[in-house]
């Protein structure tokens, strides 16, 4: 994009975050019901574009499976916005909180108030998914928005921009393209608070920006989400699931499982059963439409660079499938992988799984602990306190049991990330939470004594107060 077209762009990011601050200001809380209309019209319009999203998600792919698109990009804000519509009543309404003793007869509560325009930078990966889902939130807690779409998505920007302006007006939900430079001043607008999914290298700049307005911020960052398989799983059914968490969408998801933990005399079946287990469901892949494509050129070459270090280094590798048309590129395996390869640190986010050994749970368990924290865990086979040890002393975003990637699905939990994987929710209540502000009330009866608290100090009542909470007062040195 020009610099020209940069500066058009960057001007109307400015303009829009005007003209929704002053829209907000007329009208600041959303009824329940106004709510639930604008999410109701969300899901509308997907159901009505699901189509377009389909074809323009593929061409930005170079070749995505539609069944994939539809499960995610569509079904999955549907959802979302099906559950805000069920529960959002409960959610508004204020929560009636404790007195201190001391104010006993008073009232306090909390009023979840909306916080006022939110900006959300969406990643290519799912464009349409982590564009809406974070919108969802948006709107059930009462704000307007701001999207800044990827670069590497153009026709799903504006087959979103299309689709959203059937409904919202600009000055409730606005989209926006462009290339880094826009993406670099979107993040330094002065939002009421402002919601990133991405690399953890980009999070810390777009934190950076947002902290010179002292915007609050989301960051879902990824990470090297491990799947750890027990020595009492199922070596078929975990390598099929691990699999299929591999090749789904490329393996270009933020909790696909990024390596895999096995038994050390499981290692060789675990391999060959994942192996299986892909040509199974992608018995060609030249030709298989199922197959995503790598989003780039430059994002498969790097997938390749990966490997290539890998194997030169020292590393065996296994192609489950031959390279297929354009980017669409075969699962493959790689064992006797060493810290010093770049596959063992970076985050793959492709079809490539590391598979790494070990000999006790507690070896594992170190392994994943002495890596920063992911946003997922996968745990295959584990049961009783063996499961309850692994919960309690791995730290992630979230957690699936005997599966992968499904508990983002299940919008009644919270998502999110833990250290170097993020910070902050966006799905369910807590979704509706971080984007609301808590207003604490307190309400003085008419009659309460306040005022016994007042100057001149050294009343009976103070004394006995101040001795009833911190006991008798050892009194001056002499």
């Amino acid at each position: 994009m020009s610099t020209s077209t940069a500066a058009v762009t960057i001007e109307r990011m400015h303009a829009t975050l005007a003209a929704q601050r002053a829209a907000f200001a007329r009208h600041p809380r959303p009824s329940a019901a106004e709510r639930k209309a604008k999410l109701r019209a969300l899901r509308a319009l997907l159901r009505k574009h699901q189509q377009a999203i389909v074809e323009a998600v593929d061409a930005d792919f170079g070749g995505r499976a539609s069944t994939e698109t539809r499960l995610i990009e569509v079904l999955g804000p549907i959802l979302e916005a099906n559950h805000a519509i069920s529960h959002l009543a409960r959610w508004m309404r204020p929560r009636r909180r404790h007195t201190e003793l001391l104010f006993a007869t008073n009232r306090a509560w909390v009023e979840y108030q909306p916080k006022g325009v939110v900006g959300i930078i969406v990643p290519w990966n799912f464009p349409v998914y982590l564009a809406l889902g974070p919108l969802v939130a948006a709107l059930a807690a009462g704000n307007r928005a701001m999207i800044k779409m990827s670069e590497l998505a153009p026709r799903t920007t504006e087959a979103v921009a299309r689709m959203l302006r059937e409904a919202f007006p600009e000055e409730e939900v606005a989209v926006f393209g462009g290339d880094i430079e826009e993406a670099q001043a979107f993040g330094r607008l002065p939002f009421d608070h402002l919601i990133f999914t991405g690399s953890p290298a980009v999070g810390r700049h777009v934190m950076r920006a947002a902290a010179d307005h002292l915007v609050p911020v989301t960051l879902e960052l990824g990470g090297k989400s491990p799947a750890i398989i027990g020595r009492g799983a199922d070596l078929a059914d975990a390598a099929k699931r691990v699999a299929h968490g591999k090749a789904f969408s490329g393996g270009q998801i933020c909790v696909a499982p990024d390596y895999a933990l096995v038994p050390r005399e499981s290692l060789e079946e675990f391999t060959s059963a994942v192996v299986a287990a892909y040509r199974r469901m992608y018995p060609q892949v030249q030709g298989n439409l199922d197959q995503t494509g790598i989003v780039s050129d430059r994002h498969a070459e790097r997938v390749r660079g990966l490997v290539a270090d890998a194997e030169q280094k020292g590393a065996r590798v296994i192609a489950a499938g031959d390279s297929g048309p354009g980017r669409r590129l075969p699962l493959t395996v790689i064992t006797e992988v060493r810290d010093e390869m770049a596959i063992a640190r970076e985050e793959i986010f492709g079809p490539v799984l590391p598979v790494i050994p070990y000999d006790t749970v507690q070896d594992a368990l170190d392994y994943v602990q002495s890596r920063p924290r992911p946003l997922a865990l996968y745990a295959f086979g584990f049961a009783g306190d063996e499961l309850r040890g692994l919960i309690e002393q791995t730290h992630a975003g979230g957690m699936s049991i005997n599966d992968w990637g499904w508990h983002p699905f299940q919008h009644d939990l919270p998502f999110g990330g833990i250290g170097n994987s993020g910070m902050g929710t966006y799905h369910g209540e807590e979704g509706f939470r971080e984007l609301s502000h808590a207003k604490g009330i307190f309400k003085r009866h008419r009659f309460f004594p306040i005022g016994l608290f007042y100057p001149p100090y050294g009343s009976w009542v103070q004394r006995l107060a101040l001795g009833f909470y911190l006991g008798k007062s050892p009194g001056p040195k002499t």
